[in-house]
């Protein structure tokens, strides 16, 4: 066997282990930042008053009407993210979410997405973008209701109808 034939074995086991990493790893990211954008939401509703005036100061349409939108979006959104429920769809409105915020609040760290992208990274609404980009990218992985969910339907639609 040549040098290069086992490399690539090598390489191809690797990608195989790896691969059996990335559910629980999807896993870890849902629960974490699920648990993150959950209890993010629930400050912010028990907090409207704060988050509006913050809101008001950054000429935000309808300030309370959007403080509270916003707290709803996070906290149903990191349950669902946690649960592995509607999971693309759930990334897809808090990267949205995350999105608009890095926009209003941060719009100097979100210009520099490429030609600083330290001033980027370190804006507080980075992680929260990233992580919901990640999953909307990526799925919940096997470890969700999700997959579950998806498993379920396919027996059903696959079930011989009876005569």
């Amino acid at each position: 066997m040549t040098l290069f034939r086992r490399i690539c074995g090598l390489y191809s086991s690797a990608s195989v282990a790896l691969k059996t990493l990335r559910s629980p790893l999807l896993l870890a990211i849902r629960l974490s930042w699920g648990w993150q954008f959950a209890e993010d939401g629930w400050g912010k509703l028990h907090n409207l008053d704060k988050v509006t005036n913050f809101f008001t100061s950054l000429n935000l349409p309808q300030p309370h009407m959007t403080a509270v939108l916003v707290s709803l979006i996070e906290l149903v959104g990191g349950i669902l993210l946690g649960l592995g429920l509607f999971t693309r769809l759930t990334a897809l409105v808090l990267f949205v979410n995350m999105t608009v915020a890095y926009i209003t609040a941060e719009p100097d760290a979100f210009k520099a997405i490429f030609t600083d992208p330290d001033k980027f990274s370190s804006a507080t609404a980075y992680n929260y973008w990233f992580v919901s980009l990640i999953l909307l990218i990526f799925g919940p992985g096997s470890l969700a209701l999700d997959t579950l969910f998806g498993r379920v339907l396919k027996l059903e639609r696959d079930k011989p109808a009876l005569p």
